[in-house]
């Protein structure tokens, strides 16, 4: 495995989008976060204009999720 500051800054990343629990907690500041994420990887030139729409989209992904999951507990109670 590559453990190049790059990978793992954006492993770090990918992690924390993977953390449910956060997401679920507190989904618009986990959002936040992820977002602000993504823009430091971009800003520190460890990822490109690509890599950035990209983890732009699974940040917003993460977030509609929760919504979702949310509304769905909220209307099975």
């Amino acid at each position: 495995m590559n453990d190049s500051p790059d990978t793992t800054l954006t492993a770090a990343w990918m992690a924390m989008l993977n953390d449910q629990k956060a997401l679920l907690i507190h989904p618009g500041l986990h959002h936040k976060k992820l977002v602000a994420g993504a823009n430091a990887l971009y800003r520190a030139q460890l990822i490109g204009r690509d890599g950035l729409g990209d983890l732009l989209e699974l940040a917003d992904g993460a977030l509609a999720y929760a919504v979702e999951a949310l509304l769905d507990d909220w209307r099975s109670e």
